[in-house]
């Protein structure tokens, strides 16, 4: 369940934006309906930066991440398209002059918790033309499991969803995928994610690189995450911090010298939003493509095809 977000001007011009939703969706659109959306009313469509900062400023007493802020978030992305549709300009004209014409994506694979099963997808998922992929898996017999049906070069980039408790089991986990060789990163190692130095030493000991950030709330969290050298690469969510935070952090992570690959498991405007900013990065990354068929995909003309949106 996702939150589509639209909004209209004056002019006639109306965007689209998405809110983080998943099981807190209504409490995202109860946040959009009577918090959010009646500050907006009125205000110059134009001054995306203008209001995607007032309305923080007015509504931080209800916190810093979560529903209001994912709520910002949908109007952010949707300001923007309207941005692009007013221009007559692609989105990614807008964002940045690189103008690809063709994204790589990496399959998203769910978790699946059995061996076979993740050799199967991952197989198939090769066998479609995805040239890296993502498992959900904490088990270094999965993870083996993928690296057989997915052979070298083929990057492998391991999400474990906070699943270890601290530094010692992130490492051990580490120690016991390295071998395999291709391990991009291991992202979101510890429980809790807001533990920084943890992540920082994680970062230090394991030998493979530490991403993170899907769980970040705003774009200080980003920066007290960069300034600890926590992470090798920064995952923003469009939909938790809209499209101008996402353009923030990818700003401040070329001053520290990360990477940023945006997390984006969506199939909104999110997505497309998302889509748009790597194709106008100065560094090419590669879209997180959810690896599931949808019967009615939103939008089926930018499904990957072998391993690429054109």
């Amino acid at each position: 369940t996702t939150l589509f977000v639209r909004v209209g001007t004056d002019a006639g011009i109306f965007g689209w934006g998405e809110a983080f939703g998943f099981k807190i969706v209504e409490a995202t659109k109860c946040a959009l309906d009577t918090v959010v959306a009646p500050l907006c009313i009125g205000h110059d469509a134009a001054d995306i930066r203008g209001l995607w900062t007032m309305l923080q400023k007015k509504l931080h007493n209800f916190g810093r991440g979560g529903p209001v802020m994912f709520a910002i978030a949908g109007v952010d992305i949707a300001l923007w398209d309207i941005a692009a549709k007013a221009a007559g300009k692609p989105l990614h004209a807008l964002l940045g002059t690189c103008g690809r014409s063709r994204v790589r994506a990496y399959a998203s694979l769910l978790r699946y918790g059995q061996a076979a099963l993740v050799r199967r997808m991952t197989g198939e998922a090769v066998a479609r033309g995805y040239t890296e992929i993502k498992l959900h898996e904490v088990d270094a017999e999965c993870v083996a499991a993928a690296r057989a049906a997915a052979p070298l070069p083929i990057p492998l980039t391991l999400d474990v969803n906070c699943h270890f408790a601290d530094v010692a089991e992130t490492a051990a986990f580490a120690d016991s995928v390295r071998a395999l060789g291709g391990i991009r990163w291991i992202e979101e190692p510890m429980w809790p994610p807001e533990d920084i130095r943890a992540m920082a030493a994680a970062q230090a000991q394991c030998g493979i690189a530490i991403a993170a950030g899907e769980n970040c709330g705003s774009v200080d969290d980003f920066a007290r995450m960069l300034e600890a050298r926590a992470v090798a690469v920064v995952q923003p969510s469009v939909t938790k911090i809209g499209l101008t935070g996402l353009l923030d952090v990818a700003a401040a992570a070329r001053e520290h010298g990360v990477e940023t690959v945006p997390h984006c498991p969506y199939y909104g405007p999110g997505l497309l939003a998302t889509l748009h900013f790597l194709a106008a990065a100065d560094a090419e990354q590669p879209l997180e493509f959810y690896y599931a068929d949808l019967d009615a995909p939103p939008y089926p003309e930018i499904i990957p095809q072998n391993g690429c949106v054109a």
